[in-house]
């Protein structure tokens, strides 16, 4: 029934990529083994945010404003009958416009073909599950007699449709193999299918099957090594590799992610002697030591200490200041801090690609993972796939780098393609999302509008990477119809040949709406503060806060006072501290963050980035232009300017005004 009300809807030009995405997980979920009550909840109610923004958008939007100025041209005596009645029962001009837009949109939305019937079959479909939640149990599944170890492995280059959907390859898989569809340069790989998470302790457990499955991944492996003309565990061309999560709703920076799998101190030395530049090969196997560490649990702390020790010792501001050999200082240090530690490390390059998808997996039902789910009410029975790729470097050089890019500017209508997000050279990803390192701007339109002067762009510093990115998001929006993207990105040079692209998920947004601002005065401008990027929401005034015990004491203390969350970065181990919190300000980071991609999703009210703004964490208490705050100090941020004001100052109820 869902496809027949689908077809009739779509016969109007109507069309929702998110409903057409949970309808194609319905329809799979029909073929697969094991899909719980849960994740049929998860669907329907995708289904039912699908007609809500079919709604919004081809019916609520483009017709709202219009009605109200077709209004100012009539004499409410020539209106028809039905409308002239609402005019004499409504007390107010108002009143009246409101009432009559609200009954044009609805008899709209009523004659248009199918989507009444469409929104009332979901509805019912959700009553009907809703009903029976209590009373419906999870079937058990024989993990043993349902493996099928031929939907495990997908290569990401050569996958066909057997096993290429959004349920076995996860949301980041899917996009990735689309991408390479669409003739972008995603680097070899494969996808380690959400079958094998399903039945991953039987595999485990079972010493036949696990050889089995290692067979079959270095047979896949070997088309990597082939393809880059690498090889993993050679000193002399070493394969290094990323191994991510992937699930099929997106959890950004929730699981594990190890970067650089395939090292040891033997591949690093090749490396250097390969490059030519020690300070590379020992960067990567830094980066691969802590991205190991920090899935066993161990904090980001612990690197950050020994990163200020050793730049204080080498007398340098920034790490890519280090010469090659005190690089190799840094990451050994690293390693006798992990060993102190006691976590396992493994230097073997196969065991470590084995261990490192197995601390992935795991990762899903790890501690931020799961108040994730718990807070954005994401059902803990997707699972997740595993994705292996070739390594590509952003830390190269100083003509090298990486960023995350939006397809437009999120917070204003999603109505032309516009590069928007964060970059910074001569680091990997992971930099950006962690808020560790300053970024800069894409486009110089970006840069003006945020009035970034002073600070480069990707545009103005590398600008064949930059036209080639547009060309590329122009590709998938204008002649593929894809939806708006937030897309991550790395070069190894500033040529076009040098550009890859990492991942691609859909642009997180919401409608347009309006926002409380602060009323001028002229104690709003003498306790201005500084300025950050604004993230999400509007004024809020509030509670200075730095942790979860500051949290819990000041909601028993001052209940009615908002609180905001201070923290130099944030981590994803933070998610239960922003997500209890009224407003996020931090230090570092930019607008893809994992501080503001979380406080966006949650509509916190969100300023990053600002750099006037310096945190002592171990000292519960941080410093912005000469002022000392401590927990329970008054502060005032706005999340759509980025301002941030000393003590708290009243908001204009009488104007609100769009985020951008």
């Amino acid at each position: 029934h869902l496809r027949l009300f689908w077809r009739a809807v779509t016969l109007n030009g109507v069309h929702s990529k998110k409903f057409e995405a949970y309808l194609s997980l319905l329809e799979k979920s029909f073929e697969v083994r094991g899909v719980t009550f849960s994740q049929y909840m998860d669907i329907v109610r995708g289904l039912s945010e699908g007609v809500r923004e079919m709604i919004y958008t081809y019916y609520i939007s483009p017709h709202q404003e219009n009605i109200s100025l077709i209004l100012d041209t009539y004499d409410p005596r020539d209106l028809l009958p039905k409308y002239r009645k609402l005019l004499q029962e409504c007390g107010s001009d108002a009143e009246f416009r409101h009432q009559i837009s609200e009954r044009i949109i609805r008899d709209l939305v009523s004659s248009a073909f199918g989507l009444q019937h469409l929104d009332t079959f979901i509805s019912r479909l959700i009553q009907t599950l809703d009903s029976q939640r209590e009373r419906l149990d999870e079937p058990q599944l024989d993990l043993l007699l349902s493996y099928d170890p031929d939907e495990v492995f997908c290569p990401i280059h050569t996958g066909d449709d057997q096993y290429g959907d959004l349920m076995h390859l996860g949301n980041k898989g899917y996009h990735l193999m689309l991408l390479h569809r669409a003739g972008l340069p995603v680097p070899p790989g494969l996808i380690v299918t959400t079958e094998f998470f399903r039945c991953f302790p039987v595999v485990k457990g079972l010493h036949e099957v696990y050889n089995d499955f290692c067979q079959r991944l270095r047979r896949a492996l070997g088309a990597i090594e082939e393809s880059t003309a690498r090889r993993l565990g050679d000193p002399s061309a070493p394969l290094l590799l990323s191994v991510r999560s992937g699930a099929a709703i997106s959890m950004p920076g929730m699981m594990s992610t190890i970067l650089n799998v395939g090292c040891n101190v033997e591949i690093v030395e090749g490396l250097a002697a390969l490059t030519g530049n020690e300070w590379f090969a020992w960067d990567n196997y830094r980066r691969f030591l802590q991205s190991w560490a920090m899935s066993y649990g161990m904090k980001r702390e612990s690197f950050s200490e020994l990163m200020r020790l050793h730049k204080r010792e080498a007398r340098v501001v920034k790490k890519r200041e280090f010469s090659g050999k005190e690089m190799r200082e840094l990451a050994l240090a690293y390693r006798r801090r992990i060993e102190e530690e006691g976590i396992p490390l493994v230097d073997d390059p196969f065991e470590q690609l084995l261990t490192a998808m197995e601390l992935v997996l795991k990762s899903w039902q790890s501690e931020k993972a799961r108040a994730y789910r718990e807070i954005m009410g994401i059902s803990d029975h997707w699972g997740t796939a595993v994705i292996i790729q070739a390594m590509t470097f952003g830390n190269l050089s100083d003509e090298s780098g990486t960023g995350v890019v939006f397809t437009a500017n999120p917070t204003s209508k999603l109505d032309r393609v516009s590069l928007w997000g964060d970059f910074t050279p001569g680091n990997q990803g992971e930099d950006i999302v962690s808020g560790l390192v300053s970024t800069f701007p894409i486009s110089i339109e970006q840069k003006e509008l945020m009035r970034l002067e002073g600070e480069p762009s990707l545009e103005e510093m590398y600008p064949e990477i930059y036209w080639t990115l547009l060309d590329y998001v122009k590709r998938l929006i204008y002649q593929r119809g894809w939806d708006h993207q937030e897309i991550e990105f790395t070069f190894e040079g500033p040529k076009p040949s040098n550009l890859y692209i990492l991942q691609a998920r859909t642009l997180t947004t919401k409608q347009p709406g309006l926002f409380p601002v602060f009323a001028e005065s002229r104690s709003l401008e003498r306790d201005y503060l500084g300025r950050g990027i604004g993230v999400s929401g509007g004024a809020l005034s509030g509670v200075v806060v730095f942790t979860m015990e500051d949290i819990e004491r000041f909601r028993m203390e001052r209940p009615e006072e908002p609180l905001i969350l201070v923290r130099s970065d944030t981590v994803p181990d933070d998610i239960r501290e922003i997500s209890a919190a009224d407003g996020l300000l931090t230090a570092k980071g930019g607008q893809t963050s994992h501080a503001a991609i979380v406080a966006f999703s949650l509509d916190k009210t969100c300023v990053v980035g600002c750099k006037q703004l310096t945190v002592m964490e171990a000292k519960g208490c941080a410093r912005i232009n000469g002022l000392t705050l401590k927990a329970g100090d008054h502060l005032s941020i706005d999340g759509r300017t980025g301002s941030v004001f000393k003590g708290t100052h009243p908001i204009s109820t009488n104007h609100l005004v769009p985020f951008m």
